[in-house]
């Protein structure tokens, strides 16, 4: 029975890292993983597969994505199909299961593997998940590029219309300061006539006086 609960060294982080990722760069599953470590380590595949999801994994993420993405060249690889009455039917993603359905990463199965089967279908219904979340996502950005353009469309409507009202507002200040120039010249051209024409005289002290015409 393994009953070991010590803390977990980094040392025994590290075997289990190096672990799981060679179990998935090999089309194997994580459950298989848990069962090798927890094997070496004398720990339960529970305490294993806790430990990974809880801390381990999240410090390589990006060695995850390295060793599926090897996983995949080594299928892509391969290129052959082959039968057998224990093993599974090994086969491009693409054939068996055409664009746009998502498709699951096969798994080797059997009477022994259930819990690789029952992994791989959550991991198809995540990833259909993220497709129908991201889906949804672009439908709401386009939705919002149309109303950003909507709205730039009716702004620049109007400025446009702002522009003409001050062009006639201008048209109409240059009106009014020629007809008020126009008013002023002829004020001053009035008051130099009424001084030309009226007659003035010396009364008997010196003074000019204006004579009424």
């Amino acid at each position: 029975m393994k009953i070991r609960q010590d803390a977990w060294s980094h040392e025994d982080d590290v075997l289990l890292a190096e672990t799981v990722l060679a179990h998935i760069k090999d089309g194997s599953t994580q459950l298989r993983a848990f069962d090798e470590v927890g094997d070496k380590l004398n720990r339960t595949s529970a305490a294993c597969g806790f430990r990974w999801n809880a801390v381990v994994r999240q410090k390589h993420l990006n060695a995850i994505e390295d060793s599926k993405r090897e996983r995949k060249e080594r299928k892509r690889a391969a290129g052959f199909t082959y039968y057998s009455s224990k093993k599974p039917v090994w086969a491009p993603a693409s054939l068996l299961y055409p664009s746009p359905t998502p498709a699951i990463e096969t798994t080797p199965y059997g009477d022994d593997s259930l819990e690789g089967i029952i992994q791989a279908l959550h991991a198809y219904a995540e990833n259909a998940g993220k497709q129908e979340t991201d889906s949804k996502e672009m439908q709401f950005v386009l939705a919002e590029n149309e109303e950003l353009k909507r709205q730039n469309y009716t702004m620049q409507q109007e400025l446009q219309k702002i522009k003409q009202d001050n062009s006639i507002i201008e048209e109409d200040y240059q009106s009014l300061i020629q007809i008020m120039n126009r008013a002023r010249r002829m004020a001053i051209l009035e008051d130099e006539e009424a001084l030309s024409s009226a007659a003035f005289k010396m009364d008997k002290n010196g003074n000019l006086e204006k004579v009424a015409k």
